[in-house]
């Protein structure tokens, strides 16, 4: 289980979240800047005892919808295995975006981390990058095939997107946890810095058995509130 990644509960999982990599029109840094950028960023997270991180590409927007170039995915390769190299978090994890899922689980895969994030691994959603739709049929299939253990952390109402169907999140939670092969759950707000509501993760979490990650808007104000939920 996605659980057992971890020494206890409640784990926090912290993001090193990338400047614009090599390719990318807001590109500035060499490759060896940003390895060094992540490192120090992993070692602040590391001292303020986070139990896991996800690395991401966030400076690479605009972001493609999930035909990722291969200069990105040979940078984020690199970048992990020398972040997972230096330090010894109980899990790490990838997100490529904007759903760049079949990527992550290669680069996670190779690097040896334990998990990846899909923002939008079912159904179909309306983003800034256009009509993104569900990756799980290629991506269980890629697993299969490599033989990996790597984990799928799976977004539910992702955030920065619109369900193009409305179903009630309850449902497409389940739809999530037993058709789509996550290992968790992530429940978020409309955007970074918002966080969901407190009776949505109620729902989610009495509807499926796998773990609830709540992926946005988390502080020292509401952490207490949200680990008594998720």
């Amino acid at each position: 289980m996605f659980d057992e990644l971890f020494k206890s509960k409640p784990y926090i999982i912290g993001m090193i979240h990338l400047p614009s990599l090599q390719g990318s029109p807001n590109n500035k840094l060499s490759l060896d800047e940003i390895i060094d950028y992540a490192y120090s960023e992993a070692k602040k997270l590391e001292e303020a005892g986070v139990d896991g991180i996800i690395i991401e590409n966030l400076g690479d927007y605009p972001f493609y919808k999930d035909d990722i170039p291969p200069i990105t995915v040979a940078s984020m390769s690199i970048i992990v295995r020398e972040v997972r190299k230096g330090f010894n978090f109980y899990a790490v994890g990838v997100n490529v975006l904007r759903n760049g899922c079949i990527q992550a689980l290669s680069i996670a895969h190779v690097t040896g981390s334990q998990f990846i994030r899909c923002n939008v691994l079912i159904g179909a959603y309306a983003t800034d990058q256009g009509i993104i739709e569900g990756k799980a049929a290629d991506l269980l299939r890629l697993k299969k095939y490599l033989n990996s253990k790597v984990m799928i952390a799976g977004d539910i109402h992702v955030k920065h997107a619109y369900p193009l169907y409305n179903l009630p999140i309850e449902l497409a939670a389940q739809d999530l946890a037993e058709r789509g092969g996550a290992d968790a759950v992530i429940v978020s707000g409309q955007r970074s810095n918002i966080p969901p509501d407190v009776e949505v993760v109620r729902k989610v979490k009495n509807a499926i058995s796998l773990p609830v990650l709540i992926g946005s808007g988390i502080s020292l104000s509401n952490f207490k509130e949200y680990c008594m939920e998720a």
